[in-house]
């Protein structure tokens, strides 16, 4: 087992995390009498309630069953039931494996515990299934490699398709908890998010409200978030000083001050950044004169909870203004522009050709103007959708933009539009 708590106090007391911080091992380490963590992608906690284990988070429909594996080493025996921090694949997608064990040892069925848009969003996924398959591929495409994940995200069993999905029970919970859980809604990365408190042990479960990472609160292909609530929810935690924090992504924190400190300046980052948005807004500034212009400070930025390596501020700006402004980035152009293809044709028309275009990209990319090369870039390819030579520099130039880039998401997509040009340059 690892000292998880031995590890956190190191990194957040030194500010300095030099090693990973988002752990997925597939490791158990208990961090408190009867109460444990296996890390992986997202992590289970788990409580032994002496009649059966509570377990927050279900992870991942690849990982769920070497998860329930590691807990049945530690406290062989029944699932009491799976409290689910939120309806997202990474914390639900593992429920299979845990009703299994239960039905294959001759255990009672557990019992789950979420809030009541967890199912709302399960439906969605459903009527959305193609759509939800194709962006998680793309927004981890361009890490699946060190995250141990396959191109797709499809189910372990081949096929395109969303895993089972446990729903969560309509029926009365509290003889399951009794008075030792207090559960709290709360929207951040989702409009469906609980967060447990134990009461008698000052231990709070806070699934995806701290990931070690800036706020999952602008995803750009994803429903809104909201930064605004995410933050009044950290204060809502705060105000119970907690003395063990258990988070779905990223280690555990123990002490009271050392919890209070962490989550303060996660809210404060996020409370700063739509203050600074709203004003602007209330200016009468356009998205692209925000865009450019709000920032968090890079001290912020370099704190080890904080770190832009999945989300980032910029993404955050977008959902801010989606939540007050709509869609309407403020440009009268854009208000019902002309297709990309058109665009792209005249501007090469003008440049003297999309290979004239796609050059000047490449140009701007390798001196460092990568904001302005992928736009070239992109014109270039829309102009001549079927161009190898054009394609191969534009899928240059994104793979350019990918390596300087620090977050999850920007990565992936960077990395979908250069095999996007890549499939076309091939055919040469």
């Amino acid at each position: 087992m690892a000292d998880l708590l031995s590890l956190s106090a190191k990194v957040v007391d030194s500010g300095v995390a030099d090693g990973p911080v988002n752990r997925t091992t597939g490791e158990l380490s208990e961090v408190a009498d009867g109460l444990c963590m296996v890390e992986s992608f997202s992590h289970t906690v788990a409580w032994d309630s002496g009649d059966g284990l509570v377990c927050f988070d279900a992870s991942h429909y690849n990982t769920g069953a070497p998860i329930v594996a590691e807990l049945q080493k530690w406290r062989p025996g029944r699932i009491n039931s799976l409290v689910y921090t939120h309806g997202h694949i990474d914390h639900v997608g593992g429920s299979g494996a845990f009703v299994a064990h239960n039905a294959q040892n001759g255990h009672a069925p557990l019992r789950v515990i979420g809030h009541e848009n967890v199912q709302r969003r399960f439906d969605r996924y459903r009527s959305t299934e193609p759509w939800n398959i194709l962006i998680n591929a793309r927004q981890f495409g361009g890490v699946r490699d060190d995250l141990g994940m396959t191109n797709d995200l499809r189910p372990a069993g081949g096929g395109k398709r969303l895993p089972f999905f446990l729903p969560p029970d309509t029926a009365d919970v509290s003889d399951v908890v009794g008075d030792f859980f207090e559960f709290h809604h709360g929207k951040g990365e989702t409009d469906d998010h609980l967060w447990s408190w134990f009461p008698n042990k000052k231990w709070v479960a806070t699934g995806d409200f701290v990931i070690w990472n800036f706020p999952n609160a602008g995803n750009p292909q994803k429903v809104q978030r909201w930064p605004i609530e995410w933050a009044q929810t950290l204060r809502r935690i705060i105000a119970k000083e907690p003395e063990l924090l258990l988070p779905a992504h990223g280690l555990p924190i123990a002490g009271k001050e050392r919890i209070a400190r962490v989550l303060n300046e996660i809210a404060t980052a996020l409370e700063n950044l739509v203050r600074d948005v709203v004003a602007m807004m209330n200016n009468g500034a356009t998205l692209d004169e925000i865009i450019h212009t709000v920032r968090v400070p890079a001290d912020t930025l370099a704190l080890p909870y904080l770190r832009p390596l999945y989300d980032e501020p910029e993404f955050v700006v977008r959902g801010v203004w989606r939540q007050f402004g709509g869609w309407w980035d403020g440009a009268p152009s854009r208000l019902k522009p002309a297709r990309d293809a058109d665009v792209g044709a005249e501007i090469a028309r003008l440049s003297g050709g999309a290979d004239v275009v796609a050059r000047r990209a490449k140009e701007l990319a390798e001196s460092g103007d990568l904001r302005l090369a992928c736009h070239l870039a992109d014109f270039a390819g829309w102009a001549e959708p079927n161009n190898p030579e054009v394609h191969a520099i534009r899928a240059a130039v994104y793979e350019i933009r990918r390596k300087h880039e620090t977050s999850l998401m920007a990565k992936g997509i960077y990395k979908g539009a250069a095999r996007e040009s890549e499939s076309i340059a091939d055919k040469a």
